[in-house]
């Protein structure tokens, strides 16, 4: 097995992502709070943009999962052959890329995006964001390395749950030899033990530990309905 996928067996994922608009977007504060996420035992670390990602590459050792965004609507994460070229130029070990069956962008298919680009970039391994079982067998057919349940509940094909989709979760699992990461509303310790006692290969925690401003509202909605 690759090296790099067995290092992240058992291991939390860190998501340091600042979203549009607010006082983190910058790629310096992102690469710090990738490094104290890695102080605190991030197995490995999740970004976006191209920006981000060379600024946590010179502050990390930690295998880094890449991706840019692009819009914010349908296929829209790494969602072109081109963006995954540019994505991998940064040195990650991992690009993440839109793994449903939706229509790309630039006409290609997944298995197409992913073959062109292995032929490039054969050491560099490919997530695929899935939103459903038949995304993840799909991605999986098509050579995705690490199936992560990242769109489930963002891409239309399902509901978006409260907390983690454990019904989806379970299929995943079920369904595919790959590594699948759980991604998408872990918000707590709890949670993340709970997605590895049912078969995940690894964690992704984002907001609940790199968004202030998420937590800060959990927090001020707890009080204010306390009070």
């Amino acid at each position: 097995m690759n090296a790099v996928i067995q290092q992240l067996k058992g291991k939390l994922i860190v998501s340091c992502q600042a979203y549009p608009g607010e006082p983190m977007l910058d790629p310096n504060t992102m690469a710090q709070v990738a490094e104290s996420a890695v102080r605190g035992g991030a197995a490995a670390i999740r970004a976006k943009g191209l920006a981000d990602l060379r600024a946590i590459r010179q502050r990390v050792d930690v295998p880094l999962i890449g991706l840019v965004k692009v819009g914010d609507t349908g296929v829209y994460i790494t969602p072109t052959l081109k963006d995954c070229i540019e994505v991998a130029e940064t040195g990650c070990e991992i690009i993440a890329i839109d793994g449903t069956r939706r229509e790309r962008p630039d006409g290609r298919t997944l298995a197409e995006t992913i073959a062109e680009f292995k032929a490039q970039f054969p050491e560099v391994l490919v997530m695929a964001d899935c939103g459903s079982e038949g995304d993840a067998v799909a991605a999986e057919q098509a050579g995705a390395d690490i199936i992560g349940t990242t769109l489930v509940g963002y891409s239309g094909e399902r509901p978006k749950t409260t907390g983690v989709d454990w019904e989806a979760v379970d299929q995943i699992v079920a369904a595919v030899e790959r590594p699948v990461l759980v991604e998408g509303r872990v918000h707590t310790p709890q949670v993340a033990a709970e997605a590895m006692q049912r078969g995940a290969w690894s964690v992704v925690v984002g907001t609940a530990i790199t968004h202030p401003a998420t937590i800060t509202g959990w927090f001020a909605d707890a009080v204010h309905n306390a009070g």
